[in-house]
């Protein structure tokens, strides 16, 4: 396996164990703030980074991103030292462990941010980062386009959320998430329906819910440790915690309703019977990944104490048992040389504690109790029936319940209690840097199943305070013989038939979703249809004419100002008073405009332009700008220099239009001079607003110390736009000076 090739570089593991001990230092660093955030308050810190538009670098810890940051950074140590054991003597591990370590920091930014432009900004560097993870083993064709399609998606989700983002901003006048949650929320709100469209694209797109779910089971051509967090605690629970963020802002309404139950259901049930059919355990837990992120999403949309301490609880198990399950997954790759199920048996006599970890945490994921995640499907089953239509939601997690106990024995019991398999390699037992993350993780969600009161009070802090209900549901362990336990007894049933007859119904499964459209193969064709768009674009708008591009861009120029004039209809004054060496001037500029249009020869193009420069300089001087006029001769002159020297080593001008085109660029450049002739008319008509010269009349000498005023808005002013002005210009005399440079070598 090429992600397990050992290379020679020297002190590779030194990485992963710093990495994991400053991930370790943050989950700390987390936990040490939970009495003060269990006592109800919410810590926050921020400077301000655009005041101008109300936007602020800020960060806030309260109840909800208390409990994502423990997992990312607690789980994210435990990752890290699981690759330094996977992978460490990989040649480019210090690379892939400062991706990961970026990819965690990307994440904590994320869930921590009070302010929602920071949070888009961070939302876009998990993005990146993962791109970077799943990409790692840039060798493979395959790891490459699914990188780019996991970037794509997520990255086109993210700028329709940034749009609800800027709307929401609108909205509310303010991108403070503290502010935003203490508000009234924008359920009556007229922009209420495009804000709840383009966040939920956001939302949607990130935790690959249908249908946009095609790309995170693709993402599985990442290493195995990235696999393990991004689809337990990180990336793919980013559009959870957005849409729990945002809960009472845009919560309760039918459309709400509808969209997460829709959405969530259809992800849920289709990926459970899509993980049946998966022969490799790695794409099987992949698909279980989406079931959770459905279920979760149609627990969102309820908005009952049971609905949503559901949701918060269910993270929580599934962070637990979903990391582990994959670090497993991962040693037995390593132990085996390969994930395929037909091919392994028996391995519990071989590999006593990954079988130990394994069996835990597919115990929590099937929901047996007493682990947590029993707790967690009850409060599911005690949940949905508060979703309308509560009978389908409450159908939806029974089948998807169901299907996750057979998929749990296709991990867990198959390859470790099954008839021995016939595996690449005689099976050996992982390091300890690889077993101590799913034994930990194993043995945290049975401790937390036997204590869930240790549990309670951080879901009371989300549930109460981030989603600001009543009250929260409580956890328990056993809660009586009431409909939750009933139906917990038939999914247990309803998986070991699944599990028992898994080989005569992955058929029927497989029949089944063929005739569903495969989202995968659609998406290369789009990219296909864009490319040969983009191509056909190119060819249209890209002839390699320079005068095509001129007149093009001269046409824009007349519908945008001529489309102006009409719809708005604006008042023409026309004054013809004026004096008489006015009248003079306007006659040399219009006889040097008409000669240039009629010259044959280059020279003589350029004079007339030179001309039209002079005299548009004169007018300068007669409205009492003697330094604007000095500026424009100045570039005339050296215009009407350079130009001169480099068309003498041209040939001569021959025309080559026919006459159908010169009539179009005619009637381009007459429109033109007419639409921006009749703005300027308009414009005039009009008292001019001073308010931006006062201001510079008054501050140029005062402020800049200069009495140029033009100088002074250039240089002090606008500094920054005029370097970058220089800055195109340097580039552009650069790029000349090479294309000459070569001309000159040939």
């Amino acid at each position: 396996m090429a992600e397990l090739q050992r290379g020679t570089a020297s002190g590779g593991r030194l990485w992963g164990y710093l990495g994991a001990a400053a991930a370790l230092v943050f989950a700390i660093g987390f936990a040490s703030c939970m009495p003060a955030v269990l006592a109800g308050e919410t810590l926050r810190v921020g400077w301000n980074w655009a005041p101008s538009l109300g936007v602020s670098l800020a960060f806030m810890l309260d109840g909800l991103s208390l409990i994502f940051a423990l997992l990312i950074s607690g789980i994210g140590a435990l990752i890290l030292l699981y690759a330094t054991g996977y992978m460490g003597d990989h040649p480019q591990f210090g690379r892939f462990v400062l991706y990961l370590f970026s990819f965690m920091l990307s994440m904590l930014g994320l869930v921590l941010a009070s302010d929602l432009i920071t949070l888009f900004v961070f939302w876009e560097l998990t993005s990146v980062t993962s791109y970077l993870l799943i990409g790692f083993n840039h060798e493979d064709s395959v790891a490459r386009r699914n990188a780019l399609q996991a970037m794509l998606v997520t990255g086109a989700g993210g700028l329709a959320l940034l749009a609800g983002f800027i709307l929401i901003g609108m909205a509310t006048g303010s991108y403070d998430i503290g502010a935003l949650l203490a508000g009234e929320g924008l359920q009556s709100h007229p922009l209420y329906t495009p804000i709840l469209i383009l966040v939920l694209l956001g939302a949607f797109t990130k935790s690959a819910q249908f249908p946009f779910h095609f790309w995170l089971p693709n993402a599985m051509a990442a290493p195995t440790p990235v696999s393990a967090y991004l689809h337990s605690a990180t990336m793919v629970k980013a559009g959870i915690y957005l849409l729990a963020r945002l809960h009472p802002t845009l919560g309760g309404t039918t459309a709400w309703v509808v969209a997460l139950t829709t959405a969530g259901l259809v992800t849920a049930v289709m990926a459970s019977l899509l993980a049946l059919r998966q022969t490799d355990l790695k794409q099987a837990l992949a698909y279980t990944t989406l079931m959770a992120l459905g279920t979760i999403t149609v627990l969102l949309a309820g908005g009952s104490p049971y609905a949503l301490t559901a949701a918060v609880t269910f993270l929580v198990v599934h962070s637990l048992y979903k990391a582990a399950l994959f670090m497993v997954v991962g040693a037995i790759d390593h132990g085996t040389g390969t994930r395929e199920a037909g091919l392994l048996g028996g391995l519990a006599r071989a590999m006593p504690v990954t079988a130990a970890a394994a069996a835990l945490a597919a115990a929590s994921m099937a929901g047996f109790p007493p682990l947590i995640g029993w707790i967690g499907k009850e409060l599911i089953y005690a949940g949905t029936p508060s979703i309308a239509p509560w009978g389908l939601a409450v159908v939806g997690a029974l089948a998807a319940n169901a299907l996750m106990v057979a998929v749990a024995g296709v991990v867990a019991l198959r390859p470790f209690w099954g008839a021995p398999g016939n595996p690449p390699h005689a099976p050996h037992e992982a390091g300890w840097q690889m077993l101590a993350g799913p034994l930990l993780l194993g043995a945290l969600g049975l401790a937390l199943g036997l204590g869930s009161g240790l549990l309670q009070p951080l879901i009371d802090r989300a549930v109460e305070g981030s989603l600001q209900l009543p009250r929260t549901a409580e956890l328990h362990l056993w809660a009586g013989v009431n409909l939750p336990f009933l139906l917990s007894l038939v999914t247990f049933a309803l998986g070991f038939l699944l599990y028992a007859g898994r080989e005569r119904y992955r058929g029927a499964f497989a029949a089944l979703l063929a005739r569903l459209p495969v989202f995968d193969r659609g998406w290369d064709a789009f990219l296909d249809g864009f490319r040969a768009f983009a191509a056909w674009q190119t060819r249209v708008i890209q002839p390699g004419r320079l005068t095509g591009y001129l007149a093009a861009t001269f046409a824009v120029v007349v519908l945008a100002l001529g489309g102006t004039m009409i719809l708005k209809g604006p008042v023409i004054a026309l004054d013809l008073s004026a004096p008489l060496l006015l009248w003079l001037v306007a006659g040399i500029v219009v006889a040097g405009a008409a000669l240039a249009a009629v010259a044959m020869s280059r020279i003589t193009a350029i004079s007339a332009v030179g001309t039209v420069g002079i005299g548009v300089a004169l007018i300068f001087i007669s409205f009492g700008a003697p330094d604007v006029a000095t500026t424009q001769l100045m570039v005339e002159t050296l215009s009407a220099v350079l130009f001169g020297i480099a068309m003498l080593r041209l040939p001569g001008m021959v025309e080559r239009r026919p006459r159908a085109r010169k009539v179009v660029h005619g009637v381009i450049a007459v429109a033109a001079g007419l639409s921006v002739t009749l703005i300027i008319l308009a414009v005039t008509s009009h008292p001019l607003d001073r308010h931006i010269t006062s201001y510079f009349e008054a501050s140029s000498y005062a402020l800049a110390h200069g009495l140029n005023i033009v100088n002074v808005i250039l240089v002090d002013f606008r500094a920054f736009d005029t370097f970058g002005e220089l800055t195109v210009i340097l580039l552009a005399s650069i790029g000349a000076y090479a294309l000459l440079k070569r001309r000159m070598s040939k």
